[in-house]
């Protein structure tokens, strides 16, 4: 059985956590593991192999945490342009056998009481190898309007339904007390054999099925042999597995899971799970709050049912009960300062991080960590001179066809379109400070000429 991982979603809905370039299922806020790391540790005794698909900015975060679990490198089929699940999942049924059992999970949830997740598994599989879609629904604990319900009697799926209004959620609730009849949540997880799911896909959707098969038979590009790049996606429909298969096929069948569940989808969800910091509260009762600096004090006066979210670039004060309106932030920010939902002022890179500590006009500053024996691209930039002032560590700087050291409080200067690159051989991590100064310092004046880990 092979767990397709499904990682390459935004998390929006936790803004300002959660950016483009450091989605929710990589925060490491669950007793400093990530969702993403949870997702492949209970999965790891369960199944034989990992198939991860993602896109290429979040692929270096992948790898990292798994290496942190010392896990071996996994499958990556890294997709150009997301597509929604159908298709992602279509990509990963052309990639195995026919008779592999796929059990495709997001990276994105929180499951507690290994036991029962482990019974529900077994009873999927089985089902499964009889020829059978299975999805898995989750016993409803509260009358929620975020989530899709499974209508159902056993395994037998009678319907899916749409996110409900209040009032139909509670309707749900009361008829599982007193019906057969079942209304689960639908938790997006599935399982059933490639061959069976291309049948399905093919059956109920063949515009999305050619779609894929053509992509994948002739425009696939291997970059080692762990990570296959998937370009020229544009003909590929967008759409769920929801609406695209599960909806229309009679093959289905459901699972219930009797283990905890979260997927952690608002903040509200989310507090449930971490601990609040501490505060100094003068008539407040019933808050959260969250900060990225330790050092940061926060006081709250006459505050009741809030979170607080506090990172260095922005702050969130939010009613609890109503953290799902962040989508409505979220719409403004994309009008008024997208870059805001892509990254913290703290970004990754596979060579290390860095960090954007004054951006005005005509000049930037950053504070830049490069890993053990990382380096970063060969390089140039057509609008801004670089100044280099290490740190710690040992730099090994090439500009043109001159190479040499630069160690701590030492500098040096990249002129406006020399070719450089900056790398690390010793065994400590090079922290710097980046002074940019010229006209224009987006991050996209970069002309990469050579590059390690083969980004475009």
């Amino acid at each position: 059985m092979r767990n397709v991982i499904l990682c390459g979603g935004s998390g929006t809905r936790l803004w300002p956590l959660s950016r483009r370039l450091m989605p929710k299922q990589f925060l490491q806020l669950f007793d400093n593991r990530s969702l993403f790391q949870k997702t492949m540790e209970r999965n790891s005794v369960l199944c034989d192999d990992f198939l991860i698909i993602t896109n290429e900015e979040q692929y270096f975060l992948a790898l990292d945490q798994i290496d942190e679990l010392g896990f071996s490198t996994p499958k990556f089929l890294l997709e150009e342009a997301g597509k929604n699940t159908a298709p992602a999942i279509a990509f990963a049924a052309l990639a195995s056998d026919e008779e592999e059992i796929l059990f495709v999970t997001p990276s994105d949830h929180l499951i507690k009481n290994m036991k029962k997740y482990q019974e529900a598994i077994q009873r999927a599989k089985a089902l499964a190898k009889k020829g059978y879609l299975v999805t898995f629904g989750i016993e409803p604990t509260a009358p929620h309007t975020g989530y899709g319900y499974i209508e159902c009697s056993g395994n037998d799926v009678r319907r899916f339904h749409e996110k409900p209004d209040l009032a139909t959620a509670q309707e749900y609730l009361a008829q599982n007390a007193t019906r057969g009849t079942k209304y689960l949540w639908n938790s997006g997880m599935f399982m059933f054999e490639a061959g069976v799911y291309l049948a399905e896909l093919q059956k109920h959707a063949p515009e999305v099925y050619e779609a894929c098969r053509e992509v994948y038979a002739n425009h696939l590009k291997p970059i080692s042999d762990t990570q296959t790049r998937i370009t020229h996606m544009d003909s590929i429909p967008e759409i769920s597995i929801d609406y695209a298969v599960m909806e229309k096929s009679d093959k289905i069948k459901v699972v219930p899971g009797e283990f905890e569940w979260n997927d952690v989808g608002s903040f509200d969800s989310l507090v449930d799970e971490i601990d609040s910091k501490e505060a100094i509260e003068v008539g407040s009762h019933n808050n959260f709050y969250y900060s990225d600096n330790d050092k940061k004090v926060i006081a709250t006066i006459g505050l009741e049912d809030f979170i607080v979210v506090d990172t260095k670039d922005s702050l969130l004060i939010a009613k609890r009960g109503q953290t799902q309106k962040v989508r409505d932030i979220v719409a403004q920010l994309k009008k008024i300062d997208p870059e805001l939902l892509a990254t913290h002022s703290i970004v990754h890179r596979p060579w290390g991080t860095y960090e954007v500590l004054i951006d005005d006009k005509g000049y930037k500053i950053k504070r830049i960590v490069v890993k053990p024996g990382k380096r970063l691209s060969l390089q140039k930039h057509y609008h801004r001179n670089e100044h280099w002032i290490v740190l710690s560590g040992t730099a090994t700087v090439t500009v043109g066809n001159e190479t040499y050291y630069v160690r701590p409080n030492e500098s040096t200067y990249i002129k406006m379109g020399e070719v450089h690159r900056l790398a690390n051989e010793g065994k400590i991590p090079v922290v710097l400070i980046e002074a940019q100064v010229g006209e224009y310092t987006g991050e996209d004046d970069i002309v990469r000429i050579d590059d390690d880990f083969k980004r475009e």
